[in-house]
């Protein structure tokens, strides 16, 4: 049965009660489930809906049509499917395409189902829905997923948060559409040659929302429009972060500021990373080492740099907030009691049994957040790190966590929001308006509340480099545009090597043209005078050449949280229909006038540079301006990378001259 109620499509069968509803500009919202309702849960879609005037349901014998601007949904009754959903692109000529379809399995001797529901505990489903795959499709987005490529078909993801890997579901495809899997739950997407499969594993609906449109940028900037517009970085955030592990004392800390300032070296944000306290989950500076942070916060205020703190959300059981918490129920629990805990054994001294604070629960966040502000905030801290803001619970027992808005099984991929939202809302509650936060996790959302999403703990090596260079295109396509480098890599086995030393020199240069320019580390030697062998003029360079673009850094930034779009984004984001450009992955836009073309392998001196078609490119380095559409091998000395400026914009190429003369 199909009808129309109130300007959404409803088809009830026997089994299922599904609803497509406009949603936004050129979008639909599609809602399935074996309930009687469907839930009015918004999960990623949270903004509120434009109203478009020209959606339209026409409902025959044979057929039910909603169209919301240039997209439209059919559904039929085909042999082997009752409401078979296809959906199409429309265009000013009055011709459609059909941009995506369900999987038709057509012989019923095979069909497990289009779309399936099998009961699971507490009232939820493990669901799957599956949709054609097409040749050529190409796909982008998810989040930061190291995938060894920028173009997902073809690959498995897992949806599940963990700090080297942020789960945000939402993509754009070759074919003309955005797609976002608006479900947190615990579960998988497979983009497979012959089908594309999503999984969830707990929750009470399909759910999702597709858009599309003329251009790349315009999807971006639909998805933005229901999912929520990044705020305009502020301009402090577009300068270089120093940050390593760790920072122990004040003394040390200044001790860093004080040098910076003493080599005219340009710095924005200084980090204080965690163990500043004296016992984990006390949210505050240990005295004793700390004495006087008010002094420390002016000092580095009147040498215009920023501090950021990482205030940790785990809680020791000799923690002074332990027994409050503990008997207000504002920790995570678990479905038989036996994971209430999780176990981190990095600080010296203390159990590693310990506890995980619940930010779904609104008296939790109240009382984290009053401990902030008490202890950070009030004497002048206003940036946090939010690390961690995943579940820190062991992988495995992901699925036993339950969290105050229900169990993880349904609702995991929400914790690092629902984070991220607390402290967004307490700063600004406060008084501050510029809220930046540097997160170890992210999802679909994240972008409206300053989250800066950053690959945590990976190698210093030139493997992790390229790799998580490729999964930041991917973040930058997933609607969060504030991608951070974490210049280095955490993870340090050798800190002295010439080849250790070009590393470090390869990522500032490649750092200089992401969203967010920070490096962190736990080795010793992670300031720009400390890193050791000849790479200090070359970091230093690295430094001022990002100092000299802020202006244009801060350009892409207006049209991030106006329309959407990503500064650091795929060729093909600009050139779809240059059929070279679309398959290069080892270069990427910075704005649409700086073409990078990083170096991500030892000892390289030359490389091959794809130079996209319809414009002229001049080379940023020597002022050479060559044709595009073609491939040229571009030179690759210790001091550079291959950078190419849009046309002949020559205010811009300036920034590059006697970067070593700074």
């Amino acid at each position: 049965m199909t009808s129309n109620i109130d300007g959404k499509l409803l088809y009830k069968s026997d089994n299922e009660l599904l609803i497509i509803e406009p949603w936004g500009y050129d979008g639909l919202r599609v809602r399935v489930t074996p309930n009687s309702e469907v839930a009015d849960t918004a999960w990623a879609l949270t903004e509120p809906i434009a109203q478009t005037a020209n959606s339209m349901i026409r409902i025959d014998d044979d057929e039910a049509v909603i169209r919301n601007g240039k997209i439209s949904a059919s559904i039929s009754d085909i042999f082997t499917q009752p409401g078979y959903l296809q959906f199409f692109r429309h265009t000013g000529e009055g011709q459609k395409t059909c941009i995506l379809s369900e999987h038709d399995y057509v012989v019923n001797a095979h069909n497990p189902g289009t779309r399936t529901f099998q009961a699971r505990d507490n009232g939820l489903f493990h669901a799957e829905t599956d949709f054609t795959a097409r040749d050529g499709e190409r796909l982008y987005g998810m989040g930061l997923n190291a995938t060894g490529r920028v173009n997902l078909k073809g690959s498995v993801i897992d949806l599940y948060q963990r700090h080297v890997k942020h789960v945000v579901p939402f993509l754009i495809s070759s074919e003309g559409y955005g797609f976002l899997w608006n479900n947190p739950s615990l579960g998988r997407a497979e983009f497979g040659n012959n089908r594309t499969r999503w999984v969830a594993h707990g929750c009470k609906q399909i759910d999702y929302y597709i858009t599309t449109g003329d251009s790349n940028a315009e999807i971006m900037e639909h998805y933005a429009d229901v999912s929520g517009h990044a705020p305009l970085l502020p301009y402090w955030a577009s300068g270089f972060w120093q940050c390593k592990n760790r920072y122990k004392t004040q003394e040390e800390f200044l001790g860093i500021a004080r040098e910076f300032k003493r080599l005219n070296l340009p710095l924005s944000v200084l980090v204080i990373d965690f163990c500043h306290w004296k016992t984990t989950g006390d949210w505050r500076l240990d005295s004793e080492l700390w004495p006087d942070p008010e002094a420390m916060v002016r000092e580095l205020d009147e040498m215009g740099v920023r501090i950021m703190i990482s205030p940790w959300i785990v809680v020791d059981k000799t923690s002074e907030n332990f027994e409050p918490m503990k008997k207000q129920g504002l920790f995570t629990s678990s479905i038989d009691g036996k994971k209430d805990t999780l176990r981190f054994g990095a600080i010296p001294g203390e159990d590693p049994e310990k506890y995980l604070y619940d930010p779904t629960n609104p008296a939790a966040a109240a009382y984290l957040w009053s401990k902030w502000k008490e202890n950070y905030f009030d004497i002048g801290i206003k940036t946090f790190w939010l690390d961690p803001c995943d579940d820190f619970h062991a992988i495995e027992d992901y699925d036993q966590v339950v969290y105050h808005i229900g169990p993880a099984v349904e609702s995991h991929c929400y914790f690092p929001i629902a984070h991220q939202k607390n402290i967004y809302d307490g700063l600004h509650a406060a008084g501050e308006p510029e809220v930046v936060t540097i997160c170890r996790s992210s999802w679909a959302g994240s972008q409206r509340y300053g989250a800066s999403p950053a690959a945590h703990d990976i190698m210093a090596s030139f493997e992790h480099l390229h790799e998580y260079m490729l999964a930041g295109l991917n973040l930058s396509m997933s609607g969060i545009p504030w991608g951070a480098a974490e210049i280095g890599g955490f993870i340090s086995l050798d800190n002295t090597s010439d080849k250790f030393h070009e590393l470090m020199i390869r990522w500032y240069q490649y750092g200089v043209f992401t969203p967010i320019f920070r490096t962190h580390s736990v080795r010793p030697n992670n300031e720009a005078w400390t890193v050791g062998g000849d790479t200090y003029r070359h970091i230093r360079a690295a430094i001022f050449l990002r100092e000299r673009l802020r202006p244009y850094v801060m350009e892409q930034m207006k049209l991030a949280s106006e329309r959407g779009i990503p500064p650091m984004r795929p060729l093909f984001f600009d050139f779809e229909t240059d059929p070279v450009a679309v398959e290069i992955e080892d270069q990427f836009l910075f704005g649409s006038d700086l073409l990078v073309a990083p170096v991500t392998h030892y000892e390289i001196r030359s490389r091959k540079v794809y130079l996209p078609s319809g414009t002229e490119w001049t080379d940023a380095w020597t002022g050479e301006t060559q044709a595009g559409g073609q491939k040229i091998e571009a030179a690759t000395p210790i001091e550079q990378i291959p950078v190419f400026v849009r046309g002949d914009n020559s205010e811009l190429v300036r920034h590059f001259d006697n970067l070593y003369a700074e």
